[in-house]
């Protein structure tokens, strides 16, 4: 009878400290099996452009930031002036890549907000996205010049995040050569 009682509390427990500390965990520092690995390949047509596009071969030989985005993405919204700000320093080239959205509603957020990308490849259907592993937007990717993804972020790009940790991820990268 004390076994009954005490197996239904004891999985109770359990379950509460696993759901307690899983809400103590910071999401943006969701591991990625792709950090020190090559980048996916890609060849992508641009937001602007059907007739531009822009693969992987192209950005070999440069540190660069692939930041997700969608028109869509309330949250891309909210670091829309932090990625802004960042391109604006030309401390580190940034590209942008179009989320699972429509042509139209990325250029007309473009027009409407600004547009802080080099240039901004066009996913609509996700499928480069998925192959970089992205949960969904906004996430933000430091590829060096090998074309080796070294640094994933998830979520809205913070002032702090920037200059604590991905600017002196792009110094130590140009510094190495790598």
């Amino acid at each position: 009878m004390k076994l009954r009682l005490l197996l239904p509390l004891a999985v109770f427990a359990i379950l509460g400290g696993l759901f307690y500390v899983g809400l103590n965990r910071d999401p943006s520092l969701v591991p990625s099996p792709l950090i020190d690995k090559p980048a996916p390949d890609f060849s992508l047509p641009t937001v602007s452009s059907d007739g531009e596009r822009i693969s992987k071969r192209d950005l070999l030989g440069e540190v660069y930031l692939l930041n997700v985005w969608a028109s869509w993405c309330y949250a891309c919204r909210l670091e829309h002036e932090v990625v802004t700000a960042l391109a604006s320093t030309h401390r580190v080239p940034v590209y942008g890549l179009n989320y699972n959205d429509k042509r139209e509603d990325a250029q007309r957020w473009l027009d409407q907000f600004g547009d802080p990308y080099l240039a901004s490849l066009y996913d609509p259907d996700a499928r480069v996205s998925i192959d970089f592993g992205v949960y969904g937007a906004p996430e933000t990717f430091l590829i060096d010049r090998t074309g080796t993804i070294r640094y994933k972020y998830i979520g809205p790009l913070t002032p702090d995040v920037v200059n604590g940790e991905i600017l002196p991820l792009v110094q130590r990268l140009r510094s190495a050569g790598s």
